[in-house]
């Protein structure tokens, strides 16, 4: 029987509820790691501290450097009815972002909402696929009032409001570069310790920029997938990232990404 890839119902697989942590691991590599080896197809089930064991000398190690933000913010009306906006990314107008609005059938028509004493937006009414435009006005520097009045805005899978250990925990140890409405997941399990062990190894590490963005939050929801608007994303590789890279290939040393938003960078730039 063929199976047409291109059909949403291709993707569909059990995923039972319980297996879906609510909470991380008490140290970070402690989570689980499964090893599916290429050649036997044999998997194995390891925990991420063994990580090592599966890396040689050389191998490179490509990791997003993205940092979440407290992207999901509380306001009110004039009138005090609670909305909630997720900031997704700024537009060419200045301190203007694209965002969504939650409920978003309460606000009909442009208006300011207020999110602190010295945090207010500009909300227009008018929607473009969902997304609406605010515009902010804030003391000081943005992010730096993000940081007091924000909140992490966990994925949908995640079925708790966040907590004030999230915005250490939904974030990498080598998170830099402020951007993201959602954590490169894959990194997260990597400690301090565990680099610099891997490090002393031998394997080699180096970094790129993607920005994740509203895809995160999107499900799919027509038939054929090609048909599904995927949302463009900020990414970035540095010329020293590509040297190091480049040359692994040349020299035959396997280089490896860490998570699908590494992945798809790598794909879109090489």
């Amino acid at each position: 029987m063929s199976v047409d890839l291109h059909l949403r119902q291709s993707y569909h697989y059990d995923l039972p509820q319980e297996l879906i942590a609510q909470f991380p691991a008490q140290k970070r590599d402690e989570s689980r790691l499964m090893h599916l080896k290429c050649g036997s197809r044999e998997i194995c089930h390891r925990h991420f501290r063994s990580l090592g064991d599966l890396l040689h000398p050389g191998d490179v190690l490509v990791v997003n450097n993205s940092k979440v933000f407290p992207a999901r913010i509380y306001g009110k009306k004039d009138n005090g009815t609670p909305i909630q906006v997720l900031l997704l990314h700024p537009t060419k107008e200045s301190d203007t972002w694209k965002c969504l609005v939650q409920p978003g059938k309460r606000v009909r028509q442009d208006q300011w909402l207020t999110f602190s004493d010295t945090f207010r937006g500009y909300l227009y009414a008018k929607e473009d696929d969902g997304m609406r435009e605010i515009r902010l006005e804030y003391r000081g520097e943005l992010f730096s009032e993000l940081e007091a009045i924000g909140h992490i805005p966990l994925p949908p899978y995640i079925e708790r409001s966040d907590i004030a250990s999230d915005k250490e925990r939904y974030q990498t140890v080598y998170a830099s570069e402020i951007g993201s409405v959602a954590a490169p997941t894959a990194g997260l399990h990597f400690t301090d310790a565990l680099i610099s062990a891997l490090k002393e190894k031998g394997v080699i590490f180096t970094e790129l920029t993607l920005h994740v963005g509203i895809g995160t939050f999107r499900p799919v929801k027509v038939d054929n997938i090609l048909d599904h608007n995927m949302h463009s994303e900020c990414a970035e590789v540095s010329a020293e990232t590509a040297a190091i890279i480049n040359q692994a290939k040349m020299e035959g040393r396997r280089v490896i990404t860490v998570g699908t938003t590494s992945t798809r960078t790598l794909e879109s730039f090489f």
